[in-house]
Parts: structure tokens; sequence; C-alpha cells
């Protein structure tokens, strides 16, 4: 019993550790999507069949690698929207996750918040989420002009 239960950790760590060297490889792909905004790299993507884990680790490989940008990451699973945003530290003055985060998941049946550097928030109307990262962009543009 006790080594069936090893394997199984062991086949889980594995699972873990494959999750994230896929979303990494993911990642890369989705560095060179980024929409450059006046040097402001602007990403709202969903990746396919990733955790919450990977959607953190994902965005805060974005983050770095993108220097300054504003990021959207979304998975959906069984109906359900998951959001996560994450802002570099130079823009949360003009562009806060929370209300980025806030203004996607009001737009898929749900609402989030978090920290102006990082926010997650989930949803109900997975259909609805295509739209709803189309939008990021211009309320991107927007926050960046107003106080630009």
């Amino acid at each position: 019993m006790a080594l069936l239960r090893d394997q199984l950790k062991s086949a889980e760590r594995e699972l873990a550790r494959l999750k994230s060297k896929m979303a990494a490889a993911q990642g890369e792909d989705l560095a060179a999507q980024a929409i450059d905004i006046n040097g402001v790299k602007v990403l709202a993507m969903s990746m396919q069949e990733v955790d919450a884990k990977t959607l953190r680790e994902t965005l805060d490989m974005l983050k770095s690698k993108l220097k300054s940008a504003a990021v959207v990451l979304a998975s959906t699973a069984g109906g359900k929207v998951s959001l996560i945003a994450g802002v570099t530290s130079d823009l949360t003055a003009k562009v806060k996750a929370g209300e980025l985060v806030n203004f996607v998941a009001q737009q898929v049946g749900g609402k989030g918040g978090g920290r102006a550097d990082m926010a997650q928030a989930g949803g109900t109307e997975a259909a609805k989420l295509p739209a709803a990262l189309a939008s990021v962009q211009a309320w991107v543009q927007q926050k960046l002009s107003i106080q630009g």
C-alpha cells in the first residue's frame, strides 16, 4: 500500500512538473503575440487545460519577459472561466490588475479582484470569453492615455 502511495505521489509530482514546463513553452509562444501600445506590451489570451497555479506561473514568466506589460490570461473548464491579470510595477499607477481582471470578469458573468500588480477572478459564461479578452486592448489603451 505504501509503495502505491509513493508511486502516486511521484506521478503527481511529474505531472505538475510537465504542466509547468508546458505552460512555460506556451508562455514563450504567448509573449510573441503581445501587442505594443506606446511601449507597453498588452496580452489577453486563453490557455487550454491549465489550472490556476499554471496560470500564475505563466503570468509571472510573461511579466518578466515582456518587461512593461499588462497581461490577462484565461482558462475554461466545465463551463467555468478562470482569469488572472498581471501588470508590471512600472504601470500600476495607470493600470491596476484588480480593475482589469474585474472588467473582464464582469463580461463573463463573474467578478474578482486583487492587488495592483496581480489579481484573479472567475466567471460562469465561457462563451463570452473571446469577446471579453478582445476588449482588453482598448481598455488598457484608454487607461494609458487618460493619465498618459
